[in-house]
């Protein structure tokens, strides 16, 4: 860890002495791509090291490939001044389709996006994104204050174009209006927006981005987006990004790859350069560009849009040559800090935590990362990651197995609370039941795995409860409380897992004729009267909102007091609440003697007594 630290100090004073510190620098995003001026002129900046000339076309000169060439500037930097019209307007009107030419090495020209670009769109009929100029003469201005930093964290991990019942990709302000308040209502505190980056394969489930500074015109304007997360804020709801710094698509026309028409600019060359597993291109992070780009990147979505902080995606790929792949971490140290740890990205990351904890120390970030990377939670200045939380991933991973190949009467309570709590001290971590790779065509959701077909046929009130249906609803809900007060420092749900949306998401793809049937969320489930779903919906709820009322997330953790494997009872004290669980498939226990940390005197609280009594 000292040399990673010395390394962060080293790049961090390096950008003090040379870009006059890391607030100028992670500012870059207002001085590169195309910006305008006050007085209507406007400025292109980018960068392409391996490019023998850029010049920019588009609507605003016919589309002339060379009337408006870049000056080239030293380190692979090119820029460009386009002065005011004679009446004072800009040159390049908002609306307007533009393009960066670069004459390659070999001659070739080749037609780019930015890298910088704020606003892409693909029009019907067309395989490619445009770029297309976003300077509206008004735009939305934020009317609320972000929260304060949470302490106890209650996630609703959002998808906004499949937030819908209908078969379409659902927009922006249908999130707005018509998620939020459900969102709000269930007592999460939190979303977390997936899919945002701008991505051409919507199959990707966001995670193929092609142009970062870009919000997804799927869904409607980046304005469209800001009211979003400006009617969040005023519900009380913190808003996280779901961001992409791992990889990045290897789309060229209407992405990053060889975007100077070299096999490097923003990625390693070679092999080294490419996620053989996810067929994407891997950054050099000890690139100075890729760092003012990525830092940028991060202070862009913070300071324009007025998210409140991140989970970053893939923490795992970046922090080992190998990615993690095929690997199976023991938890042995020398894993961790061997040659196969890549500090380039390490460093990166503590350089990314530092400058939005030092900018913005109200905002959150979290590491999805599987290896338990030791220290990953804790403060730069400690020699640590400098994230809030990472997940616990291993909890839902156990949970499928369980299911998926034990018999309800060979579970086995130890393992269940040691996968629950089996986490580094001192590090915060977000559990979750189930994630939402689970819920893709191929695999199932846990209300799916326990209920199966009879989802299809018996979940009306007026049919009879059977024992696949009354098992699967009393275990999805056991699941997902103990997960809940047991499992972490936060708690995080995937959007329709709260009710036990039924059947999977997939995507419109070839595969499935492009069709939307599955890529929706069925909210309407819930609100139908006559559907068992309500019930899973309410006792999330009712859930959420006993954490609110006694702070379980933001207690120390879980006294353990029984793991009983033929009883099979899990009983456990938190937060002042006593916590007793039956896992048996068919006994039922009268006076249950327990052990507890504090002698006293427990009130046995029913979930219809904190109804009427707590949560309302």
């Amino acid at each position: 860890e000292a040399d990673e630290y010395a390394l962060f100090y080293k790049r961090l004073k390096s950008i003090d002495d040379n870009e006059g510190g890391l607030n100028k620098f992670s500012k870059s995003y207002k001085s590169f791509g195309v910006n305008q001026f006050v007085d209507g002129g406007v400025y292109c900046k980018e960068w392409a090291p391996g490019a023998e000339a850029v010049f920019l076309t588009g609507d605003f000169n016919g589309w002339n490939p060379f009337s408006h060439p870049y000056k080239k500037m030293d380190y692979g930097k090119w820029e460009l001044f386009i002065p005011p019209g004679q009446d004072g307007f800009s040159p390049v009107p908002h609306g307007s389709k533009l393009k960066v030419v670069i004459r390659a090495q070999n001659g070739e020209l080749l037609y780019r996006i930015s890298p910088w670009a704020r606003y892409v769109v693909r029009y019907e009929g067309k395989v490619n994104y445009d770029w297309v100029h976003w300077d509206p003469p008004q735009t939305y201005i934020r009317k609320h204050r972000s929260p304060k930093k949470l302490k106890s964290l209650r996630i609703y991990e959002s998808h906004v174009g499949i937030a819908s019942p209908e078969g379409k990709i659902a927009s922006y302000k249908n999130f707005t209006f018509n998620v939020l308040p459900r969102i709000r209502d269930l007592g999460y505190n939190c979303i977390q927006l997936m899919a945002v980056m701008e991505h051409a394969y919507y199959a990707s489930f966001g995670y193929q981005v092609t142009s970062f500074f870009a919000a997804s015109s799927r869904y409607g304007t980046p304005d469209d987006l800001k009211e979003l997360i400006d009617v969040a804020h005023s519900m009380g709801i913190t808003v996280l990004l779901d961001v992409v710094h791992s990889h990045a698509s290897k789309n060229s026309e209407d992405g990053l790859n060889k975007f100077d028409g070299t096999d490097s600019c923003f990625f390693h060359s070679g092999s080294r350069g490419t996620h053989r597993i996810w067929d994407s291109r891997l950054f050099d992070y000890a690139n100075w560009e890729v760092l003012r780009f990525l830092l940028s990147n991060l202070r862009m979505w913070i300071e324009d849009y007025g998210f409140d902080g991140f989970r970053f995606d893939g923490v795992t790929s970046m922090l080992y040559h190998n990615h993690g792949i095929g690997k199976e971490f023991s938890g042995d140290y020398n894993e961790y800090f061997g040659l196969d740890v890549d500090e380039d990205a390490l460093c990166y990351l503590m350089l990314a935590n530092h400058m939005i904890n030092f900018l913005h120390p109200e905002c959150i970030t979290i590491a999805e990362d599987v290896s338990g990377m030791p220290a990953l939670c804790r403060p730069v200045a400690e020699g640590g990651g400098g994230f809030d939380y990472r997940l616990a991933m291993a909890i839902p991973d156990k949970w499928i197995k369980i299911i998926k190949e034990l018999k309800d009467e060979d579970w086995n309570m130890g393992n269940i609370v040691y996968t629950l709590t089996n986490r580094r001290c001192d590090e915060k971590y977000i559990a979750y039941a189930e994630s939402h790779d689970q819920a893709l065509v191929g695999d199932k959701t846990l209300a799916f795995r326990l209920m199966d077909a009879e989802m299809y046929t018996n979940m009306s009130v007026f049919t009879p409860l059977t024992p696949v249906i009354d098992r699967g609803i009393q275990l999805h809900k056991m699941i997902r409380l103990i997960t809940h007060t047991l499992g972490g420092d936060g708690y995080l749900n995937f959007m329709g897992n709260e009710f036990g949306h039924p059947e999977w998401l997939d995507f419109p793809r070839k595969g499935n004729n492009e069709s939307f049937h599955y890529a929706r969320r069925q909210f309407n489930l819930t609100d139908d009267h006559l559907l068992r779903y309500k019930f899973l919906n309410e006792f999330d709820r009712d859930m959420n909102k006993l954490e609110e009322k006694f702070g379980w997330l933001a207690s120390p953790p879980a006294y353990v007091t029984e793991k009983h494997e033929s009883n099979k009872v899990i009983a456990f004290e938190r937060a002042g609440l006593l916590f007793i669980f039956n896992f048996h498939p068919y006994e039922s226990y009268v006076d249950y003697r327990v052990g507890v940390e504090v002698p006293g005197k427990y009130p046995f609280l029913t979930l219809s007594f904190l109804q009427r009594n707590l949560l309302n």
